[in-house]
């Protein structure tokens, strides 16, 4: 449990960068970032690959094809919504939104995976969603009352960006679910040899993706420079540092995190992402957080340490024996 909570706390800090490219690069239209990720993400798992051949080649056609669907939905179009809402809304909007992932996982997790890992009994996990509720409700607080009170605001941009946000919270609902089913029942794997296998599946999607979008700007002179924009140093490595290590590092922490913990305990545990983009997002701003949000962080990990306290119960038994 201690080394599966280390490698969850580990993904949400590499995580937690993927909230930043988009305010770095905010003169980046979303389809650039999300294609650009997954471009230097795929590229950086080809020498990977080639490290761990051996394992490779002992996945199936329908492990490759799982690996792609979890590519497409896990990455491309999650990033692809959530790059879009935070440049539409803001980062604390999307990041709220993206907050509620632990509540929504330990939920349906909960329902879904009873008789794999166990159930969470309801009473003893409603004070730990409770808290990372209210945590996220008070974190958001202040930025709430700065948007209400500013005459600029557009709220039709606003709207959209909530929408898009919560698209992403549906990608990644079924991501880490069905990625720990694969992971579960495969427990023989190298988590590395997963997340590598991803990233190569992600490549052709991300190459297409890319120059789908090249193709777009030039039939419609869009006043982009492609391939890499405005600020080629500052895009290229801005990608390759978050493809490194948000998406293969990241994924790698996550998957050995997955192996080891039930997943509607590992589900809350993306509470990690939504603390360390906070954080991020403070040090860009060059302030401290304010009481609410202070205190909405301190009953974040509360409510993370107390669902770490609560063991699963077998799943009741469908039948007595004779």
């Amino acid at each position: 449990m201690l080394i599966g909570t280390l490698f969850a706390l580990a993904a949400g800090l590499m995580w937690g960068l993927v909230f930043v490219g988009p305010l770095l690069l905010s003169d980046y239209p979303a389809v650039m970032l999300s294609f650009g990720r997954y471009l230097a993400f795929g590229l950086i798992a080809l020498p990977l690959a080639w490290w761990d051949r051996a394992a490779l080649r002992t996945l199936t056609r329908a492990d490759w094809l799982e690996a792609l669907k979890l590519a497409m939905v896990g990455n491309i179009v999650y990033y692809l919504c959530l790059s879009s809402a935070i440049q539409r809304a803001g980062a604390p909007l999307p990041t709220m939104i993206i907050g509620t992932l632990p509540v929504v996982i330990a939920l349906v997790s909960n329902r879904r995976n009873a008789a794999r890992d166990g159930t969470l009994p309801w009473r003893r996990l409603a004070p730990s969603l409770g808290l990372i509720a209210l945590g996220i409700g008070l974190v958001n607080q202040a930025e709430w009352q700065a948007l209400r009170a500013d005459p600029q605001a557009d709220l039709g941009r606003y709207a959209l960006g909530a929408a898009l946000a919560l698209a992403a919270v549906v990608c990644w609902t079924w991501y880490p679910i069905r990625n720990a089913d694969w992971l579960r029942a495969h427990a023989e794997r190298s988590p590395r040899t997963w997340a590598t296998a991803q990233g190569i599946a992600t490549l052709p999607l991300a190459l297409l993706g890319f120059a789908g979008t090249w193709l777009v700007f030039a039939l419609t002179d869009a006043p982009w420079v492609m391939p890499l924009g405005p600020r080629p140093g500052a895009y290229v490595g801005l990608m390759l540092a978050i493809g490194l290590l948000a998406s293969w590092l990241g994924t790698l922490c996550w998957n050995e995190a997955s192996q080891r913990l039930p997943t509607n305990i590992a589900g809350q545990l993306i509470v990690f992402e939504t603390l360390s983009a906070l954080a991020y997002a403070f040090v860009l701003r060059g302030e401290w957080p304010g009481l609410p949000t202070a205190t909405g962080i301190a009953l974040l990990i509360a409510g993370v340490w107390w669902a770490l306290r609560v063991d699963p119960e077998p799943a009741a038994a469908d039948a007595h024996p004779n």
